[in-house]
């Protein structure tokens, strides 16, 4: 009896954990009647930037220029477009920064290669700071020094 009332709250948690990225097709209709067409319209559209919101999907954006978007995707994947083409015509029309992940090229170079040039620069860094790193020791304390030292911590 106490298993069978666990289950329901387990299938609650699995579909609330499990459940997927939710989108934002706004309306039903947005969405290509061809179930293959329309999974390849929202693979595409995750990898465009919404111009918008800027770190998200137009896929997971709810802003008016991203419902445009996708509409535009879905009209090429219904006119049978490649997923090459498509990526192609909005980014002629949009620049690169559509794109999610550019591709690499020399103008792209320095976003691409910033992270391990950073790595690089720590690790140099740190390796300087620790080579160079010179432990001084203190020099020794007089007999006057040390007889103040005595007289203030009250050790006479």
């Amino acid at each position: 009896m106490k298993g069978s009332r666990r289950f329901p709250a387990l299938l609650l948690a699995a579909g609330l954990i499990g459940g997927g990225v939710a989108l934002a097709v706004d309306d039903p209709a947005e969405m290509l009647p061809n179930p293959a067409q329309e999974k390849r319209a929202e693979a595409i559209g995750a990898h465009l930037r919404c111009l918008v919101c800027q770190n998200e999907s137009i896929e997971d954006s709810s802003a008016p220029l991203a419902r445009d978007l996708r509409k535009v995707v879905r009209e090429q994947v219904s006119a049978g477009k490649s997923d090459q083409q498509i990526m192609n015509w909005m980014t002629e029309r949009y620049g690169e920064f559509i794109r999610l992940a550019p591709r690499f090229s020399w103008s792209t170079a320095l976003l691409w290669l910033m992270p391990a040039l950073a790595l690089v620069a720590g690790l140099v860094i740190a390796w300087r700071a620790t080579k160079h790193r010179t432990v001084v020791t203190p020099a020794p304390l007089t007999d006057d020094e040390r007889a103040r030292l005595d007289a203030l911590s009250g050790r006479e």
